[in-house]
């Protein structure tokens, strides 16, 4: 049984390199074995030894158009689940998702307003950030004064703050030019990474790469918060300064993926639940362990969404057709507590 456990979790670990492979062969543009080779080897060759790049279709097709969005769709992916499951143990709550602060719906407005005002793919992607991080703040400051305690008072602040921002879009999408703007804003909102070139990449990875190593380094700790504030002040935590610093890097890796890939709901809720079944309720594992099926279920979906028909199905109908039946079972299961 134990050797079971550890091939089945290597094998886990594996999946998203796997995937990756194959999804450079999944498109409307045929791309053969072959094919894949011998642009990989160029391009291996073009960027260690300086050797002249391919300038093939399919070397474009492959290394300018999917390559990126792969990649994309695997940070995104891994960047919702990890922020997922950190939230759903510093609140206790195995219904909380990355938008339990309002980061969603903050990012969402920033969105809209910078399609109303600029139309700039940079500025909406910078805007879209900014107000997810905007959003958090706000929760967390009305956290702060109210006079509640303890985890309730943020969830509240952030439904607060989520139906404020909700509202903001649903004025932006009421004044927005219905021939060009509008039918951008709900593109963006329906979440999408058709539009993703290596530069997006960069602007993220920063604040991805420094929310996720915090995480990782304080996984531990998430553990002690599960248990409950007084069973972590008593081991001798100081519990809300722990949170915020949770909290705070969370929300730096939604807000950073939702900035590229728009809202896509149920991955940060769904994935942790099924990490925890394949490695238990230890943060130690189960951070990692979402990572990487948060990673592979996105790019799934990604592939399934420039696949099943002509036209691209924007990635939060997908990963809600998916999510909910998905979280259904596991509700029925009763596979949703901490064990």
């Amino acid at each position: 049984m134990p050797d079971y456990k550890f091939n089945r979790t290597t094998l886990v670990y594996l999946l998203p390199i796997a995937l990756l492979v194959i999804s450079l062969f999944v498109g409307r543009y045929q791309t053969p074995l072959s094919a894949v080779a011998d642009e990989s080897i160029s391009a291996f060759s073009s960027l260690f030894f300086g050797t002249p790049a391919s300038v093939s279709t399919q070397h474009t097709v492959l290394f300018n158009v999917r390559l990126p969005r792969i990649l994309a769709a695997l940070l995104v992916g891994a960047a919702l689940s990890i922020a997922g499951a950190s939230f759903q143990g510093i609140f206790r709550n195995p219904l909380v998702s990355p938008y339990i602060l309002g980061v969603g719906s903050g990012a969402g407005f920033g969105a809209c307003l910078a399609i109303l005002l600029w139309n700039n793919y940079l500025i909406i992607q910078l805007m879209a950030f900014a107000f997810g991080l905007l959003a958090m703040f706000i929760a967390i400051s009305m956290g702060k004064v109210s006079k509640g305690t303890g985890t309730l008072v943020f969830v509240l602040s952030g439904i607060i703050v989520s139906s404020i921002f909700t509202a903001l879009t649903s004025l932006a999408k009421y004044v927005a030019d219905p021939y060009d703007q509008l039918p951008a804003i709900v593109f963006w909102l329906m979440g999408s990474l058709a539009t993703v070139r290596y530069g997006d990449l960069l602007y993220i990875l920063l604040p991805i790469f420094i929310g996720t190593l915090v995480l990782l380094l304080f996984r531990w700790r998430i553990n002690i918060l599960s248990l409950g504030d007084e069973e972590a002040k008593a081991l001798g935590m100081d519990v809300e300064k722990m949170r915020l610093v949770i909290i705070v890097c969370a929300t730096l890796v939604t807000s950073a993926a939702v900035s590229i890939s728009g809202v896509i709901g149920w991955v940060g809720l769904v994935v942790p639940h099924i990490s925890r079944m394949i490695v238990g309720p230890n943060y130690s594992r189960l951070l990692p362990m979402s990572m990487v099926i948060g990673a592979s279920f996105m790019l799934v979906v990604d592939d399934l969404s420039r696949t099943i028909v002509a036209t691209e199905i924007p990635l939060g109908i997908l990963t809600s057709l998916v999510g909910a039946p998905l979280f259904a079972y596991l509700i029925k299961k009763g596979r949703m507590g901490w064990n």
